[in-house]
Order: structure tokens, then sequence, then C-alpha cells
């Protein structure tokens, strides 16, 4: 059995679907305007995946120190033993999730770049064009002061019971 984690993995699975190395991919990834939307969008899912490795890691440390050889867990360990375990099992169905996120995203990149003459990819090249543009701010520019707000008579409120 191989020592590679999952992270190892998808970052094995987003160096060969790109071709370069991941701490370039790092780098890539957050530029504005988006080069490259399913790249960020595999990197978006290789940042949760690190999470979640930490995540994995804490929760082993703590269920190996309340599970040590020769150690007798209290009573009241045995309540921190199943939240830990329980955690552990969440964390690890988070990080496949993750890893087949990043699969489906490597796969629609593949398959994106193999229908180059298919109308869907016209489709698909004006969608990440339309994603690459730079984001209007919404409202009133920041140098430009607010229009006053309109003054209207309140309504009165009666009560009825």
């Amino acid at each position: 059995m191989s020592d590679a984690t999952a992270l190892d993995h998808a970052d094995a699975m987003i160096e060969q679907a790109w071709g370069r190395p991941i701490t370039e991919l790092e780098k890539a990834a957050p530029r504005l305007p988006v080069e490259d939307a399913m790249l960020r969008a595999a990197m978006h899912h290789r940042s949760h995946l690190v999470v979640v490795s930490n995540s994995i890691a804490a929760h082993q440390d703590r269920l190996h120190t309340l599970t040590r050889p020769g150690h007798v867990p209290a009573f009241y360990d045995l309540d921190r033993i199943t939240a830990s375990a329980s955690a552990l099992r969440t964390a690890y169905a988070e990080i496949n999730t993750a890893v087949q996120m990043i699969r489906h995203v490597i796969d629609a990149r593949e398959l994106a770049l193999t229908t180059e003459g298919d109308p869907d990819a016209e489709r698909v090249r004006a969608a990440t064009a339309r994603s690459s543009r730079v984001p209007h701010p919404l409202g009133v520019p920041a140098d430009q002061p607010a229009p006053p707000a309109t003054a209207s008579v309140a309504q009165t409120v009666t009560n009825r019971l």
C-alpha cells in the first residue's frame, strides 16, 4: 500500500491535466479576469481538500491520544471517542467527494477540449468568455454621492382587535 494521500493524488491529476507544476497553477488560478475557469474550479476544490486533510490529521491525532495503548478511557472519554470517530468518517467522506469533484472538473475540461468542432464547444467557449469578464459593481460609483431619498407621508397603523 502506498503512502500517497488524497491531496497527492489530486495534485497529480491536476498537474497531468494542465501539464504544469501545482505551484505555477496555484499562482495562475486566482488571477482576474479568469483565464481558465476550469483551473480555478479545480484549485478551489483542491483548497477544500487541503482543509479537510488537516481536519483528518487533527481527528486522527485526537483518536490516537484517546485510545493509546495501556490507557483505559474514562466514562466521559467515550463520548469524545465517538465524536472524533464520527468526525473522522465524515472528513474521509468529504475528502473522497473533493477528489471526485476535481476528477469531474478535469473530465469536463478534457471533453471541452476534444469537442472543438462541436456546436456545444462554442457554448462552452462563450460561457468561459462571459465568466472571464470583470464583474461590474452594482449601484452608484464610490466617487458620486447617493441620490437623496424621497420623503413620503407615513401611513398610520391602527390596532384591530
